[in-house]
């Protein structure tokens, strides 16, 4: 049996739900109860052998059914003839054929062909060993009972099958964005890892540098600047082994191969392989990249290609024709748009989940730029701002 689930709205599974087994043997305790009382009631009436024969059929077609269910009510429901040949009320061999009729359709069997066969037997016995004995009421009342039994059965069942669908279901989809999270943690904790390592590694390495020329340039008597500058490379040193210690626990878990973590980071200089790094995928790109000559802070540089790498995935992914990319300086800033018509469908097996548009404004944030991501007209449009050397932009 299933194992117990609770509902994906927070509330717990009814009984039956959790414990499918409980509605079984329930039926099957009542039908023995029925066949007690009625064992009881031969014994009292001293009734005569064939009554207490025809009684025993039906309990032992119950008993038959817990592990044959077509055997044991095929044998149940023909007890209605026996008892109803020998001219004694059927109504508790119809009672134990219509409880395990309900058990059978519970555990899954064809509802229609169960229901049928214990109407057939009911009905059959009813007009002729019965001669219509008790009317049409009796008669109406047998196949009823024999509709009702197969049809709750089988509407339990829908609904517990039902209820378990959706508790996979939720549970799957709990499952899928928990990794899909975890994946995005992972993919940023190591681009984090990438930029600190190439970006503020190369930085304080060049202090440390310039340091080093300032202390051979002091004349021999400033002695305090000179302690002053070996305090500050040793500070710098400190730094980096921070920024290392940083980096391996960053990269705890990270299963990229050798060649990737040794990559370069990404830099303006980079663009023009990213736009053919996705030409090659089948992506039609129209560039219009003008590098800045002044100085470009190394981390608006790396923010610049994530965020067109960003745009460009989205507009392979959902968009279609032409994607155009913008990189230029105007007035003394540095501006990006990425524009693309967007699709009827999504391209690849999902839709995404839109987590690559939050960290392109957390890393545009990040950075002290401004992004605007807006849809009309059909195209779909990404506008990134930012100062060359990280100041906020307003």
């Amino acid at each position: 049996m299933a194992k117990a689930r609770n509902s994906q709205e927070g509330l717990a599974a009814p009984l039956w739900v959790r414990r499918p087994e409980v509605p079984h043997r329930v039926a099957y305790a009542l039908a023995a109860l029925v066949f007690t009382g009625q064992i009881v009631a031969v014994v009292l009436r001293g009734a005569d052998w064939p009554t207490a024969l025809s009684v025993l059929l039906a309990g032992a077609g119950v008993t038959l059914s817990w592990r044959w269910p077509w055997a044991g009510l095929v044998v149940t429901s023909a007890a209605s003839f026996a008892v109803t040949a020998v001219g004694h009320d059927p109504l508790s061999v119809w009672m134990m054929a219509v409880l395990v009729l309900f058990s059978v359709t519970l555990r899954g069997k064809q509802p229609l062909a169960a229901t049928g066969i214990v109407a057939a037997f009911f009905l059959g016995a009813f007009m002729t060993v019965g001669g219509f004995r008790g009317g049409a009421v009796v008669g109406a009342a047998a196949v009823f009972s024999a509709v009702a039994g197969g049809a709750t059965g089988a509407a339990l069942r829908v609904h517990r099958d039902h209820w378990w669908t959706l508790e996979e279901r939720a549970e799957s989809a709990i499952a899928t964005r928990e990794i899909e999270a975890t994946r995005r943690v992972t993919e940023e904790r190591l681009r984090i890892a990438r930029d600190l390592h190439d970006v503020i590694g190369h930085q304080v390495a060049m202090l440390s540098l310039h340091l080093g020329a300032a202390e051979i340039g002091l004349p021999e008597d400033a002695e305090s600047s000179r302690q002053a500058l070996v305090s500050a490379r040793s500070s710098a040193r400190t730094v980096v082994v921070e920024t290392q210690r940083i980096l391996a626990l960053l990269r705890l878990g990270d299963g990229v191969s050798g060649d990737e973590a040794l990559r370069p980071t990404p830099a303006l200089s980079g663009l023009e392989g990213l736009i053919a790094s996705f030409e090659s995928i089948g992506l039609d790109v129209r560039p219009s990249i003008e590098i800045p000559s002044g100085f470009v802070e190394p981390s608006v540089g790396v923010t610049v290609y994530r965020v067109v790498q960003e745009a460009l995935t989205n507009a392979y992914r959902h968009g279609e024709g032409t994607a155009t990319v913008d990189v230029r300086e105007h007035d003394g800033r540095i501006r990006v748009t990425v524009e693309n018509r967007v699709g009827r469908s999504p391209r690849g097996a999902d839709s995404g989940s839109g987590l690559g548009l939050v960290g392109m404004r957390e890393r545009v944030e990040s950075s002290s730029g401004r992004l605007t991501i807006d849809s009309h007209d059909g195209r779909f449009r990404v506008r990134a701002e930012f100062s060359p050397v990280g100041a906020v932009v307003r």
